[in-house]
């Protein structure tokens, strides 16, 4: 199943549309006379899930915030420059996108959770599940707005009136956000099921989790998330990297994916594959984002791009693996080598034809490969003996063909030496999934939170290198000018 459109589905789409930042109220069908039927529920979920594919989701947006300000990426394009200098405001296009189609996923997730639990004709386990499900993401997308704008209003009600005293939150503070995302998150975890293709499942939950809790610091709780995924029934195992992607469903290693089917039904479409890949496969031939920073040279180059830690001959994740028709094909890149727009490195972690900029790859957001490193970090954290680090670390290492640690290697010589190199296998494994940001702005605040921890890059690091001082109003987005425009109870961050 690769598209989640049910006949009914367009009503739950008029019912859950609700345009947060436009305050516009749902007005076309009331829930009430909606929530009758299971094929009504399940229409609704299937909105849910529609709206993790919006440009501000998963299309497109949320990738090239998590990639362009980080040391991964560049690009020559006027589109993202502001996110490649770290030169964002409230005006932004991509501000405004991600803050906009993340409430609008929320919203129809919580028409679910308040409907759903009161339509008869299905059973109580199924019930449970959609609403479990709704859950799942209604927490996946609080967690993206949390980690980008900090405090945010904290809607757990659809908007169904023109009340402001509905329409106008406050932001809520960000540690009472994380509170309602890893409550949402073991509620959804207990309701789920441990094998469904293509939707939420309880590893999905539990690794979600886990990402939640490295984010927070909350070491213990992040180790335990993890350990639920590694020895759950889940099925789940590691593949041979370049058999990865493009992602499809058909993956032990997949946790979860937003689904794309490369059709027009919805008016969905998948563009991120044709702004980052050369031409052939993409579309058109035009200067491309998430450019990866592999041999800069000249006064372009930083020290902290990617060639500084990537091997291309023995890194299975990095080393070429063939010709394909985009060039030499290195696994997680591609060197392109056609005209001027597509010789080089490019992202190749999507390969289909973008046909006309709607590619029918998938989007991985959590893979297994990631619960690995999510464990030996948080053991890593908890001081751990080094031999249960990199237990959790080895896995990582001998798929891309690299030789495991011992307890005497080098890397495993003491607690820094050992988050150096999650670190930077955390880097090489994920790089271009939309992390790279994330994990940049967790490293800056887990050197503030604790004097003796220190990380070979942080956010500020690269803030520092693109706009010339440690500005710490930058470790977040300003809350978008329209938001500000409609919320008289809307306050801007810091700086903006």
């Amino acid at each position: 199943m690769k598209k989640y459109f049910l006949p009914v589905a367009s009503a739950m789409l008029l019912l859950a549309g609700c345009n947060v930042l436009d305050k516009e109220p749902l007005t076309s069908i009331a829930p009430s006379n909606f929530f009758k039927s299971a094929v009504d529920a399940e229409a609704a979920l299937t909105a849910v899930y529609d709206g993790l594919q919006s440009k501000g989701c998963y299309a497109e947006v949320l990738n090239l915030v998590g990639n362009m300000p980080s040391d991964d990426c560049t690009s020559s394009n006027n589109d993202v420059r502001v996110l490649d200098d770290i030169n964002w405001n409230s005006a932004s296009g991509q501000v405004y996108d991600v803050y906009h189609d993340n409430y609008r996923a929320i919203n129809r997730a919580n028409a679910v959770i308040k409907y759903v639990p009161g339509v008869a004709g299905m059973s109580a386990n199924r019930r449970d599940q959609i609403v479990g499900e709704a859950r799942f993401v209604r927490a996946l997308c609080y967690f993206n707005l949390v980690r980008l704008y900090g405090a945010v209003p904290l809607r757990l009600e659809p908007t169904e009136s023109g009340d402001p005293a509905q329409l106008n939150l406050p932001r809520t503070p960000a540690d009472q956000v994380y509170a309602r995302i890893v409550d949402d998150l073991n509620l959804a975890a207990a309701a789920l099921p441990e094998v469904q293709v293509a939707r939420a499942t309880k590893g999905a939950a539990n690794a979600l989790l886990g990402r939640v809790q490295l984010t927070q610091r909350n070491w213990a709780a992040a180790k335990d998330a993890a350990n639920r995924v590694l020895t759950g029934a889940g099925g789940y195992s590691l593949q041979g990297f370049n058999s990865l992607y493009p992602a499809n469903n058909n993956r032990g290693e997949s946790v979860f994916e937003v689904q794309f089917s490369g059709s027009t039904d919805g008016g969905t479409f998948f563009t991120l594959p044709d702004i980052v890949m050369p031409t052939p496969p993409a579309t058109y031939s035009f200067p491309k984002f998430n450019i990866p920073t592999l041999f800069v040279t000249g006064s372009a180059a930083r020290a902290t791009d990617l060639t500084s830690v990537v091997d291309t001959l023995n890194d299975q994740r990095w080393s070429y693996q063939g010709t394909v028709n985009a060039g030499r094909n290195h696994a997680s890149y591609v060197d392109g080598r056609g005209g001027a727009n597509d010789r080089g490195p490019f992202v190749w972690k999507w390969r289909s034809d973008g046909g006309n900029f709607n590619s029918p790859d998938n989007y991985y957001v959590l893979r297994f490969g990631e619960v690995y490193l999510t464990a030996a970090e948080a053991s890593n954290e908890v001081g751990d003996p080094a031999a249960t680090v990199i237990g959790f670390l080895n896995p990582i290492r001998q798929r891309a063909g690299l030789a495991p640690l011992t307890p005497g290697s080098p890397e495993a010589a003491s607690k820094a030496t050992l988050r150096a190199e999650i670190d930077k296998q955390r880097r090489l494994e994920l790089a271009f999934e939309g992390e790279r940001w994330f994990d940049l702005l967790r490293y800056t605040r887990h050197e503030q939170a604790d004097g003796t921890a220190r990380h070979a890059v942080t956010a500020l690091d690269l803030i520092q290198q693109k706009r010339g001082s440690r500005d710490v109003n930058y470790l977040l987005f300003p809350i978008p000018l329209s938001e500000l425009n409609t919320n008289p109870q809307a306050q801007q961050n810091p700086g903006y």
